[in-house]
């Protein structure tokens, strides 16, 4: 299967009309990153402290998630929202470059985009997130179009997002009526709610993809077992990631499980945005369970051997040369 993605600068918002189909559209943010790197970021006020590194890069759970989507051969357009700033100039450049739509972008020049500062250590990280434009993608912004030209619609940071949640039920209701499955991921809850509405959006999901700690908190339940089985008797496809110790699935009763892959990891950060693009790629080929999981186990594992989301997303090509290697190591052991 062969799918070229395509890229755009952002400038115009498409209102309809007849258009190529799209493999995905994805919903949600789309900021920068500053990422700072030590062994111990934390801070210590009153104090100053040296760390081994720096960068600016593009962030946001949404963009991360359609990079990795793009080099796997999915043709992904973006809907979110970035400031008249320089760093919404940035954040387009970036995802046009990294084989992204962008134009169902809107620049809102009274806005500034928004910025996550990630405090990274070799195995976690702490994020302080200035909003701005993350919070203001409505669901009225979004064309009816565009989601009936997607064979998938992908929502992200559901959280992060308070304008767009209120509607969001009812565009993913009329996306699966034109024929698009949908998939989530709520990412974490500041306000340490985890609802405001969810439960009305996850009944339009056919994909859902928190991590541990999002679905222990959505669910209430004592272990991920418990939660995925929770969340499995209301939702067809739930995949849950548990960091070190890799991810599980369940799907029409069927159960999976995957450890993480062996990599020197440099940074963490939208590792569990590049699986689920990994498992979403896996599930729009029709592909079984485990393979799904593995997919998205290999991706996520791939992009933390450098700093940022998107700097080490494995391509297709790399993912299958990957895959060919551990299947030939496991069958000569």
């Amino acid at each position: 299967m062969m799918i070229l993605a395509c890229g755009s600068e952002g400038a115009q918002l498409p209102t309809g009309g007849h258009v190529d189909k799209l493999d995905l559209l994805v919903l949600g943010e789309a900021n920068v990153d500053l990422i700072v790197r030590a062994e111990d970021p934390t801070p210590a006020f009153g104090q100053e402290k040296l760390v081994q590194d720096l960068m600016l890069t593009l962030g946001g759970s949404a963009s991360i998630f359609a990079c990795q989507a793009a080099k796997l051969g999915l043709r992904t357009a973006l809907a979110g929202v970035v400031g008249g700033d320089e760093f919404g100039a940035y954040v387009l450049r970036t995802l046009s470059a990294q084989g992204v739509d962008t134009a169902r972008i809107r620049r809102a020049s009274e806005l500034k985009t928004g910025v996550t500062v990630s405090l990274t250590a070799p195995h976690d990280r702490a994020l302080l997130t200035y909003l701005g434009t993350i919070a203001a993608l409505e669901s009225t912004m979004i064309h009816p179009a565009w989601v009936a030209e997607a064979r998938h619609v992908h929502v992200a940071s559901y959280f992060l997002q308070p304008a767009l949640a209120p509607g969001l039920p009812g565009l993913l209701a009329h996306a699966r009526q034109a024929g698009a499955t949908v998939s989530l991921d709520t990412g974490w809850d500041p306000a340490d709610r985890w609802d405001d509405g969810l439960a009305a959006t996850l009944a339009q999901v056919d994909l859902f993809l928190p991590n541990e700690a999002e679905a222990l908190r959505i669910t209430g339940q004592a272990t991920a077992e418990a939660a995925l089985a929770d969340l499995a008797s209301r939702i067809p496809t739930v995949a849950i990631k548990l960091g070190a110790n890799g991810a599980m699935a369940r799907r029409a009763g069927e159960t999976a499980q995957v450890r993480a892959i062996p990599v020197q990891v440099i940074d963490t950060t939208g590792a569990g945005d590049s699986f689920d693009a990994g498992f979403v790629y896996g599930c729009l080929r029709g592909l079984p369970l485990a393979e799904c999981l593995e997919l998205g186990a290999i991706c996520g594992g791939l992009s933390t051997r450098a700093p940022g989301g998107t700097a080490s997303q494995p391509t297709l090509r790399e993912v299958e040369a990957f895959r060919s290697t551990r299947a030939a190591r496991r069958a000569g052991t």
